[in-house]
């Protein structure tokens, strides 16, 4: 009798060691997964800080963030016209990797502008409002559409879509000034749109 209870009794103990180590094991792991999720959050928290929020697509991406996540992952950091040469240089510095130029397959760089609508040629179909990414224009259906310039990233989404070609992108001196200041009259009508 007393060696089986003595078997039972050794069984028992190295089946607690082994459920402790495991135990040991998987809290380790989980510790530096979460240390590594963490990482991970603070670095695409990082590069879409430094991308321009126009949400334009022209990535390849549906937005500035889903683009952060796979540059995050890997992914080339020169696809964002957009943002230009300084994005591109201060990716490549927070990613420790050498300048590359922009990829021609996305496009190329160009000044900042904003959308303005020729507001007696619109027609109100709505078409832009759906196209912009973010809720830069205002209107309804069968109403004159306006563009909130303080809003507006210059992404170009709205152009195309509309059917009466009444949206033109007007030239800005830089984002910063486009998102605290509305184009006057005086400066469009020197652009060279007319009505």
């Amino acid at each position: 009798m007393l060696p089986v209870i003595s078997h039972w009794l050794m069984q028992l103990v190295i089946g607690t060691s082994l459920f402790l180590i495991i135990t040991y094991a998987l809290l380790k792991i989980n510790r530096y997964l979460r240390k590594q999720l963490t990482t991970q959050k603070f670095l695409v928290n990082r590069i879409n800080r430094a991308l321009p929020q126009t949400q334009c697509g022209q990535c390849g991406h549906p937005g500035c963030l889903p683009y952060a996540r796979s540059i995050s992952l890997g992914e080339a950091s020169n696809k964002c016209p957009p943002g230009g040469i300084e994005t591109i240089q201060e990716l490549a510095e927070l990613l420790n990797e050498p300048v590359r130029g922009l990829d021609p397959a996305h496009g190329q760089f160009r000044d900042f502008s904003v959308a303005v609508i020729r507001e007696d040629e619109c027609i109100g179909c709505t078409k832009c409002i759906q196209a912009c990414p973010v809720d830069a224009i205002l209107g309804g259906p069968k109403l004159m559409h306006t563009v909130i310039a303080s809003e507006c990233t210059g992404c170009d989404l709205c152009v195309e879509p509309c059917p009466v070609d009444c949206i033109d992108m007007i030239y800005q001196l830089a984002p910063s000034i486009s998102h605290t200041t509305t184009p006057s009259l005086d400066r469009l009508s020197s652009s060279g749109v007319t009505s």
